[in-house]
């Protein structure tokens, strides 16, 4: 029991020696630290809005693909990806559907309603077909574009961080060190407590370079890669809705001849 409490009592002096440290630091070193605690705040308060927001689109996507690939009439998918705001798929299939919509025109469209809705075999009166395949894969790509742009906003930020950050942290440490030599020369000795000063705000400065840096370099590199993940989704999505499109829509398909769904 004695030996933890002096363990305490010694964790509880260093934490009181550091805060009078940097209490005791000086305007530029202090604004050096100041620079990297903020740096620090907002990564951190980056990487967790981007978890929760690649989080939903992730679970989104999933109940999305689950509804398309169910659903009998693409109007039954559009009523429901209502729903879910944070999906990318959504903006994708949106940006598909408005563009087939507009290939067919106001008097198909009612039409388009009813091939899509008997998948299995039923006749339908005459057929409906798309003017350009490829105009509706434009569309596609540039919704694409968006959505992963959305994503990837204030990322920058992180890069910056991750980056930038470990040079403060330097500048820091130089002046820290400058302060020290200074001390020096100054009071004409190289006592502890001369060059003590400035090499604590060396160190502090150094360490709140690597504090701000590190998280925000893992976080970077960690949400790049669920994003690639999501835009990866994406591609496969814009292919399946073009194969759908084609099955149903082109006109060398007669409506109604096959046993596939527009999803």
């Amino acid at each position: 029991m004695p030996n933890f409490l002096a363990q305490g009592a010694v964790e509880s002096q260093v934490e009181t020696d550091l805060i009078s440290m940097i209490l005791q630091m000086g305007p530029i070193a202090m604004g050096v630290l100041i620079v990297l605690v903020v740096f620090s705040v907002l990564s951190w308060a980056i990487i967790l809005e981007k978890w929760r927001v690649i989080s939903r689109a992730r679970r989104q996507n999933r109940s999305f693909l689950r509804v398309f690939r169910q659903s009998t009439k693409f109007s039954e998918v559009l009523d429901y990806s209502k729903r879910l705001p944070y999906s990318p798929l959504v903006g994708l299939f949106q940006a598909g559907y408005n563009e087939l919509r507009y290939q067919l025109g106001r008097a198909q469209v009612s039409q388009m309603e009813s091939a899509v809705h008997n998948p299995d075999g039923a006749s339908v009166k005459g057929r409906v077909k798309i003017r350009n395949l490829e105009g509706i894969n434009r569309s596609l790509q540039r919704a694409s574009s968006v959505e992963v742009n959305k994503l990837e906003r204030s990322l920058n930020f992180l890069a910056t961080t991750a980056g930038a950050t470990p040079f403060i942290g330097l500048f820091g440490t130089v002046w820290g060190v400058f302060n020290a030599f200074r001390n020096i020369g100054a009071e004409g000795s190289t006592s502890l407590a001369t060059v003590a000063p400035g090499i604590a705000e060396a160190l502090i400065a150094t360490a709140a370079g690597l504090f701000a840096a590190i998280p925000a370099l893992i976080g970077y590199n960690f949400l790049l890669n669920k994003i690639k993940v999501i835009s990866s989704e994406m591609d496969d999505f814009s292919l399946e809705f073009i194969s759908v499109t084609e099955r149903s829509f082109i006109d060398s398909v007669p409506i109604g001849s096959g046993g596939t769904s527009a999803s």
